[in-house]
């Protein structure tokens, strides 16, 4: 049947059905957990009072080193490799026959698509720290 055909009568019927099977489901589910919250399990009394601390903070540990693990792979700049990416400008100077020194130095791990785990210094401590 075609939407325009649709008379608001036959829509209201609809929406009161569905409403009526919602209503029912919700009243079986309610019942179900009325029934199940009646009966307590009880907790063995030496389970509440004894805790693993070292095993609770083994897994805490876990918890955040396995999270923030991939976070050390992410790329540092999002415009590394584009045209217009601001920190790829380097400058640069030579002072008679020394070596030239410049900006790039720093810049140029970041300005390739680099994540800190690339970093000169901050790369191995991270790795050392994190998975």
């Amino acid at each position: 049947m075609a939407r325009h055909a649709e008379t608001p009568s036959r829509r209201n019927a609809l929406l009161r059905a569905g409403l009526t099977v919602t209503a029912a489901g919700a009243a079986v589910l309610g019942a179900g957990a009325g029934a199940q919250a009646a009966a307590p399990v009880p907790l063995p009394v030496d389970s509440l009072t004894r805790t693993d601390a070292g095993a609770a903070g083994a897994g805490a540990l876990s918890g955040v080193t396995h999270g923030l693990g991939p976070l050390t792979r992410l790329q540092l700049d999002p415009l590394a490799n584009t045209g217009v990416d601001p920190l790829d400008n380097g400058l640069g100077t030579q002072v008679a026959d020394f070596k030239p020194v410049g900006t790039d130095l720093v810049t140029d791990h970041v300005t390739k698509g680099g994540a800190v785990a690339d970093l000169p210094v901050v790369g191995p401590l991270t790795q050392g720290l994190l998975p």
